[in-house]
């Protein structure tokens, strides 16, 4: 089957791609390779030379025709994520570009066997929580008022009282920021439109992806990218809040499987996975992880910065996933080593974290 994975020059992309091949698919790529996360606009070195590869925007309209031409299923891999406040770019990358694939789709006719999109836990906001007296709640965003008073644990919306993060699953959203909110956008258009005009579709809600191939030149940087960078130039591992954040961290070749396996199984057709790791891990421990790879044996850096929209926890639940046959099978040390020994192989490695960081403080979105 020819397959097209925009985004496929990126890091789950890529990965997609591989396995694709693997399976004996042909293979079409749509990427911008836009900078920083590409250099000068080059493809990447470890992008197969079997890949057909074409250059160009999922917002251009003519990108997209040229990319759709003969195949039968779409990858749409292609996002912008990031914490800068340009809101706006969110919906014209996530939403709009998600709309133009299945306009063209509806237009011409394409006979697409199966659209796979890439969706987010960000989509939770907050998720899912208990509270000892009113039972599950789903809290709103943490207020700016909460955060500059360095009270970091998400309130009962009924008592006030604290709660108990619980895992969630797929049937609740509150997306509170853009980056969330262009992502549910993206769902629903794959989702709606896909069943209406008899285009099988599923949209994967990623947990926090971690692994080799994630870029470590845009504002953007988790806490895999940070700490590693910050590790190896011997420089204190950043923590926000206090560290007691719970994340969901999942594999990008378990995050590739799944992705393989909603394509080839029809039960997974027009419905939303969550994709995780399966276990819960507290940032600071994440970060004791980092140091242990690396064997790098930096402080600790706890100093009550906080990114403002960030979660405060949330793990995913991964029950409807594991009834297709999926399990999670990479850790985190697995996806920390990997992604050392691919950072180090970059000939432009260094530490971007601090000038990252300084950025975002000019700009609100880290604060103190």
């Amino acid at each position: 089957m020819r397959v097209l994975v925009t985004g496929g020059a990126g890091f789950i992309g890529s990965h997609t791609v591989e396995l694709l091949l693997k399976k004996g698919h042909a293979v079409r790529v749509l990427d911008a390779l836009v900078p920083p996360v590409h250099l000068a606009g080059r493809v990447p070195e470890y992008l197969p030379q079997e890949v057909e590869f074409i250059q160009g925007d999922v917002r251009d309209r003519s990108a997209w025709e040229k990319a759709l031409a003969g195949v039968e299923a779409v990858f749409h891999l292609a996002a912008y994520q990031d914490y800068l406040p340009d809101f706006s770019k969110f919906f014209h990358v996530n939403a709009v570009g998600t709309a133009l694939l299945y306009e063209i789709a509806v237009e011409r006719k394409l006979p697409l066997r199966k659209i796979v999109v890439a969706a987010s836990q960000a989509v939770y906001g907050e998720g899912k929580y208990a509270c000892d007296h009113h039972g599950v709640q789903y809290p709103g965003l943490r207020t700016a008022e909460q955060l500059a008073a360095k009270d970091w644990e998400p309130k009962c919306p009924v008592c006030g009282m604290p709660m108990k993060p619980e895992v969630t699953d797929e049937p609740v959203v509150r997306p509170h920021n853009s980056y969330a909110m262009s992502k549910y956008s993206q769902e629903l258009i794959a989702l709606n439109l896909g069943q209406r005009y008899g285009l099988p579709s599923v949209a994967m809600r990623y947990s926090i992806t971690q692994g080799a191939r994630q870029s470590f030149r845009n504002a953007y940087s988790g806490a895999l990218r940070i700490f590693v960078m910050q590790a190896l130039a011997g420089r204190p591992l950043t923590i926000y809040e206090d560290g007691g954040q719970l994340r969901d961290y999942v594999y990008v070749g378990d995050v590739a499987r799944a992705n393989l396996l909603v394509f080839e199984d029809d039960r997974a057709n027009y419905q939303t996975f969550n994709v995780g790791g399966g276990k819960a891990y507290a940032v600071l421990d994440f970060a004791k992880i980092v140091r242990e790879v690396t064997g790098r044996n930096v402080p600790l850096a706890v100093g009550g910065e906080y990114r403002f929209g960030d979660t405060r926890h949330i793990v995913s639940d991964i029950s409807k996933l594991r009834a297709l046959g999926w399990e999670p099978q990479g850790s985190p040390a697995q996806s920390v080593a990997e992604y050392v020994e691919w950072a180090q192989s970059q000939p432009d490695f260094r530490n971007y974290a601090d000038e990252a960081r300084e950025y975002m403080q000019a700009v609100g979105t880290v604060r103190a």
